[in-house]
């Protein structure tokens, strides 16, 4: 997975995406099954219309991050581009709606149905009789069977990534007819609405080469509204072409062109006419509405005869004897200038043509808190980072610039609207400085004790672990560490010894700011501007590395055994991940205001995940986790408690938090066993909360989905939860209206 964004079950079945059982966990039960379920935060955004103002034909071309190397979901290294052709080219027995509940696929399936539940359970199938593949055959028994088989983990010639659900099935025959599956569980398995979406052709599944290496570039049939074309790495696009073989509605557009865009390249491919949907960072959204909002103004001159003071300009040097070149170089300068303000502007009078459709992801943004050693190991001082932090002032900073509801998530499982939200929060506590400051000093963290230096530099070479020389090298960059909070050599005790009425008086201010002049001087007399009124910066906003912290940021700091408490927090330096820097300036600050420091390490978006979170090097870290329909089974390996293995190591499936308790896993269990779906619902609450309580990971806001469509382009976009509907995306009629929606540019046809 990637740490800013994933598909939604596909990182899932990926292999790397203390206890709290003695403490007092208010209101575990959480909801109730007869109470209202929460509504999605904000609805999807899709421009949707009717199929009837909908032309027939055109090429939608959508931008995805690369070419997916693999077409089958079921691998390791399969991304959001392999579920997308999935979705358009293969059987979903179910899909999402709008508030993220699987739903019967009426294309596929006419019923599905637990049909036993003792001895065994039994779930029935009938599918609809139009439904074929490509080739001709009737979909069948035969390829639920092959795909149980190449899934059920039993053969290890098959290289899959995850086994789950598939691994509780005992048989599977044909009913009384061909149209007939019945799967038999060995097993009670309360997720089998998963199963079987994506359904590959038997030819796929059957045999361990085909599954391996053969759908890894091709599919030789498909069941879809459309079917695939081909697959050019070289030119970075994948093109989908209406199935004529699709017995459902038909497709509106003719063709659909996945082209590889990178992120920070969209908006230029977007008013390049490459691309008519894609979704974007806010950056890009911020050009889009600014273009639309100039939309009728005259546009900035481009290059051309207006170049000619320019012209004046070296005609002038020549002619007064100054330097030809020099001047030339001027020239240059100037015209490439003048060369930028008008592609620019150019640009900007083309993204005219787009809008930007908003909603929020099926994906959260949480805060990691790696209890595998150090400080972190302590509950206490995991419970004291949870409750120094505002989440609603967090989700605030990232989705209250773009128009979107700020409000926090509450559950690590499932995202509002779904059937098995709650917000259990309450487990843990919000935000309450006087009780992080208790429960840190209950752990023995106390303000001002002393701090060896040796101590700290062995302590911080061994955070980094064997990333550390490379961080050290990456902090000699403008991007280079800082300690909020950490003052000169004399420490916290050198200013308790010179002032103990000083220090008092922080202590009983529990870590808030001060404004006396004090907190603008170091103690070797260096001066700084006032706190609140240094240009170009808040109170613990990062500097170059070198660069002393204000005297007052240290005030509080916390140390214990002659270790001060710093933590590593470690953030991907890309372009795209703005916004989780910002994120963590902000933790930072409210950390600091406890006396906890943090260290920032900033590191390559390709080792982010793989040499830093996966591993376990680091103390704090940002990313995002997908939502799911079926948490019992998707989010357990997220959430187990890691076990030793054989080689001596810690197995931690995808718990990169190593946090875990014998009680979640056990209410896991128990909710994948139990076919009530109220029952099961009601323990995947309860295993939410007693996460909460054990405080290693702490969910802070659902991220926003930003997708620029053209005008015209209707039934696509922001999906939400949604499972987009292939067959209905299209270009509006000439005349048409959308829903908020006027029209555009026909698109390619």
């Amino acid at each position: 997975m990637t740490h800013d964004g994933v598909g939604l079950r596909a990182v899932m079945r990926s292999v790397a995406f203390l206890t709290a059982g003695a403490l007092a966990v208010p209101a575990l039960a959480a909801c109730s099954a007869d109470e209202e379920v929460a509504k999605p935060v904000a609805a999807q955004d899709i421009a949707p219309a009717t199929r009837d103002r909908i032309e027939d034909g055109g090429t939608l071309r959508w931008a995805v991050d690369a070419v997916p190397q693999t077409l089958n979901t079921f691998q390791a290294d399969a991304d959001a581009g392999t579920s997308r052709i999935a979705g358009a080219v293969l059987p979903s027995l179910y899909r999402l709606d709008s508030n993220g509940t699987p739903q019967l696929n009426p294309d596929y399936l006419e019923s599905a149905k637990i049909v036993e539940s003792e001895p065994k359970q039994v779930v029935l199938y009938k599918l609809n009789q139009q439904a074929v593949w490509s080739d001709g055959r009737e979909i069948g028994a035969a390829d639920f069977a092959a795909q149980w088989r190449a899934l059920s983990g039993k053969d290890s010639a098959y290289w899959t990534a995850r086994n789950a659900g598939y691994d509780r099935i005992e048989k599977i025959e044909q009913g009384k007819n061909n149209l007939e599956v019945r799967v038999t569980f060995s097993r009670p398995y309360a997720d089998w609405k998963s199963l079987f979406s994506p359904l590959y052709p038997k030819d796929v599944m059957g045999t361990a080469d085909a599954f391996n290496d053969g759908a890894r570039t091709k599919l030789q049939a498909t069941a879809g509204p459309f079917t695939l074309q081909k697959i050019d790495h070289k030119d970075g696009q994948v093109l989908l072409t209406r199935n004529p073989h699709w017995w459902g509605r038909p497709a509106k557009l003719s063709e659909i062109a996945l082209v590889a865009v990178p992120r920070d390249k969209r908006a230029e491919a977007l008013a390049a006419d490459k691309v008519d949907l894609a979704e974007i960072d806010p950056e890009e959204a911020g050009r889009i509405t600014l273009a639309a909002r100039d939309k009728g103004t005259a546009p900035l001159q481009g290059p051309g005869s207006e170049l000619t003071p320019a012209k004046a300009l070296r005609s002038w040097a020549v002619a007064h004897g100054s330097d030809a070149k020099a001047a030339s170089d001027e020239i240059k300068a100037r015209e490439e200038q003048r060369t930028a303000v008008a592609t620019y502007a150019g640009q900007q009078t083309a993204l005219r043509d787009f809008v930007v459709r908003k909603s929020l992801e099926p994906a959260y943004t949480q805060l990691a808190l790696n209890g595998s050693e150090g400080p972190l190991a302590d509950e206490r001082v995991r419970r004291a980072v949870a409750r120094a932090i505002n989440r609603d002032e967090l989700a605030k900073i990232v989705l209250g610039p773009l128009g979107l509801p700020a409000v926090p998530v509450g559950s690590h499982l499932a995202l509002s609207g779904q059937p098995a939200y709650a917000d259990n929060s309450g487990a843990l506590g919000g935000q309450d400085t006087k009780e992080a400051q208790a429960l840190l000093a209950d752990a023995g963290w106390v303000p001002g004790g002393p701090v060896s230096e040796q101590r700290q530099k062995k302590d911080k070479d061994k955070a980094a672990g064997p990333e550390g020389k490379k961080a050290d090298s990456d902090a000699d960059t403008d991007d280079g560490t800082f300690i909020v909070g950490e003052d000169d050599k004399n420490g916290e005790a050198g200013r308790d010894k010179k002032d103990p009425k000083d220090h008092a008086e922080k202590q009983g201010n529990h870590g808030k700011q001060h404004a006396d002049d004090q907190a603008d001087k170091d103690l070797d007399g260096r001066q700084y501007a006032p706190r609140d009124n240094r240009q170009g910066g808040a109170p613990g906003a990062y500097a170059p590395k070198g660069t002393a912290a204000p005297a007052g940021a240290a005030a509080g700091a916390l140390a214990k055994d002659g270790k001060a408490l710093t933590l590593r927090f470690v953030l991907p330096s890309g372009s795209g991940s703005e916004s989780l820097r910002t994120v963590a300036d902000e933790i930072s600050r409210m950390l600091e205001r406890i006396g906890i420091r943090t260290e920032t390490s900033k590191v390559p978006d390709d080792s982010y995940f793989k040499d830093h979170i996966a591993s376990g090097q680091y103390d704090l870290a940002l990313y995002s986790w997908p939502a799911s329909a079926f948490p019992a089974t998707d989010a357990r390996p997220i959430y187990a408690k890691p076990v030793p293995a054989a080689d001596g190591s810690l197995a931690v499936e995808q718990n990169y938090t190593r946090v875990g308790t014998d009680q979640v896993d056990q209410l896991f269990d128990q909710a994948i066993a139990t076919l009530d779906e109220d029952e099961s619902r009601s323990l995947v609450r309860k295993a939410d909360a007693r996460i909460w309580a054990a405080a290693g990971s702490i969910p802070l806001y659902q991220r926003p989905q930003l997708t620029a469509t053209r005008l015209n382009l209707a039934n696509a976009g922001s999906f939400g939860f949604q499972t987009p509907l292939y067959e209905n995306m299209g270009f509006l009629k000439k005349g048409a209206q959308g829903a908020q929606q006027t029209p555009g540019s026909p698109g390619k046809k």
